[in-house]
């Protein structure tokens, strides 16, 4: 088995303003980097779009509807400060998601090991009722429940190491004992959730904060120390990443000093701990990252992790 690249050239019609991070050029510049001889291997899908059912297990059927009718026929609207909305955007919604789901499906169909899902806009701020910080729907959620819904998946853990909290992540699933998630990010930092002491309903939200100028060495020994500790108390039965890119050492928007290589690490120790617990079943999910030669880098070195497979998977270097 392989591992699954799901993107989609609608990705691209999904505009923000100039200067705005959250851009097209960083779906492209992930497309150009997975073409090279590495990532032959590779399998390639097209991301189909989701449909009402799929969404309406995180969000409201008024809110979808609502999200839906602020798409402007053309140019582009400001639904909040940070997030905008343009004709291409409705589509490139539900390909995300639809992304994130089919991914899911071709995981636990057998047809290949794990896949990463290169898609934008990124999802894991989209709370129940409310779109923020660039995110609409939570396409990690959505993966999720999709799992648990339709291939009986008992436990479902999300582990999100965005530069940035999963605050809607964190909202869908803070009453739900079957899905952990596990967040390491910077604090203070938008959107000013995920203190230690947040830990949902049930004990299952984990979150780890990290400080400005944090590390590889403060990064690998939260993993160590508290992630995989808990996660292998968990026991999930299929692993969702939602693959942030911006606490990458160049990112504008954080402030931590993550490269690629930890990426890896990260991806390497989930991948074994996958083998254990979840029968090697893993989905990543793009959510931040908006240096384009970190988020390249990263992404490439992420997506050779899981196509390693759990060869070198408990290295350390």
């Amino acid at each position: 088995m392989t591992t699954l690249l799901v993107s989609h050239l609608a990705f691209l019609d999904h505009q923000t303003p100039s200067g705005h991070p959250e851009r097209a050029d960083r779906i492209r510049v992930i497309n150009d980097k997975l073409k090279g001889h590495r990532f032959e291997a590779l399998l390639r899908d097209e991301a189909p779009e989701a449909d009402q059912v799929m969404l309406e297990r995180c969000h409201p059927s008024a809110y979808i509807q609502a999200i839906k009718e602020s798409c402007p026929a053309s140019g582009i609207a400001r639904l909040d400060a940070d997030t905008w909305l343009s004709s291409g955007s409705w589509e490139a919604m539900l390909r995300g998601a639809g992304a994130a789901t089919h991914a899911v499906d071709q995981v636990m169909s057998g047809r290949v090991r794990n896949a990463f899902a290169a898609i934008r806009p990124p999802g894991h701020h989209a709370e129940q009722q409310t779109a923020m910080g660039f995110c609409f729907f939570n396409n990690a959620a959505i993966a999720a429940r999709h799992a648990q819904a339709v291939h009986g998946i008992a436990r479902v853990a999300i582990i999100d190491w965005d530069v940035h909290h999963g605050n809607g992540t964190q909202d869908i699933f803070w009453s739900d004992p079957s899905v952990l998630y596990v967040s390491t990010h910077e604090m203070p930092l938008y959107p000013g959730t995920g203190a230690a002491d947040e830990t949902g309903a049930f004990g299952t939200i984990l979150n780890v904060p990290m400080q400005a100028g944090d590390g590889s060495e403060a990064f690998r020994a939260a993993f160590d120390d508290v992630v995989l500790p808990r996660l292998h108390e968990f026991r999930p039965d299929f692993l969702i990443i939602s693959a942030g890119f911006d606490a990458h050492r160049d990112d504008p928007l954080g402030n931590l000093q993550l490269d690629e290589a930890d990426f890896a690490w990260a991806t390497r120790q989930l991948i074994a701990l996958a083998d254990i617990h979840a029968h090697a079943r893993i989905v990543s999910v793009l959510e931040g990252g908006y240096d384009l030669q970190g988020l390249a880098l990263s992404v490439a070195a992420h997506v050779e992790a899981l196509m390693s497979g759990d060869v070198g998977a408990r290295s350390t270097t």
